[in-house]
């Protein structure tokens, strides 16, 4: 089954956002930790070394593409557990992303006690629209990735997103 695509395009004054969201039923400090803990983010994304601080450069490994490369990613903004903001420069160009999460209280269905539902939302500030059509299937699948890593799922196959949802992301422009 291919996944839906949930991307979108946002104008702004320096180009594009591209916003993907996806909520968990934990606390803010818990999907924080899913998104900056090295042992984490190995599970879905890679792992990551070095002194991480505003202003340093980490470095990532791409586990989950081809040859698993090191990449230099630099640290603009970190103010836990609501908003790490980070930019890279690679072959494909210049990224510049945010993740934001807020978590929001209610009482879950069925239950008597108040559970908290985080929000993540990936920000990939884009200055064309270029390679929407690879990027965006792209963020989905790490998204899906850290969904699969934070329940214990299985992990999805990134062939059910690229192409499969490339014609969905061209068409955002």
């Amino acid at each position: 089954m291919t996944p839906e695509p949930t991307g979108q395009l946002v104008r702004t004054s320096a180009g594009f956002d591209l916003i993907l969201t996806r909520s968990y039923r934990a606390p803010v400090d818990d999907v924080w930790a899913s998104v900056t803990e090295s042992e984490r983010t190995a599970r879905w994304f890679g792992p990551w070394r070095g002194e991480a601080a505003p202003g340093r450069t980490v470095e990532v490994q791409m586990v989950f593409e081809e040859e698993a490369p090191w990449s230099p990613l630099l640290i603009e903004a970190c103010e836990p557990p609501h908003r790490l903001a980070v930019s890279a420069e690679d072959e494909a160009g210049s990224w510049s992303l945010e993740l934001l999460l807020a978590e929001a209280e209610g009482e879950a269905e069925g239950e008597a006690e108040t559970t908290g539902t985080t929000e993540l939302r990936l920000v990939h500030h884009l200055t064309s629209t270029e390679h929407l059509g690879s990027t965006g299937p792209g963020w989905e699948y790490y998204l899906d990735m850290l969904t699969a890593a934070r329940t214990g799922g299985p992990r999805p196959d990134f062939a059910d997103y690229y192409p499969a949802q490339k014609a969905y992301f061209e068409s955002l422009s």
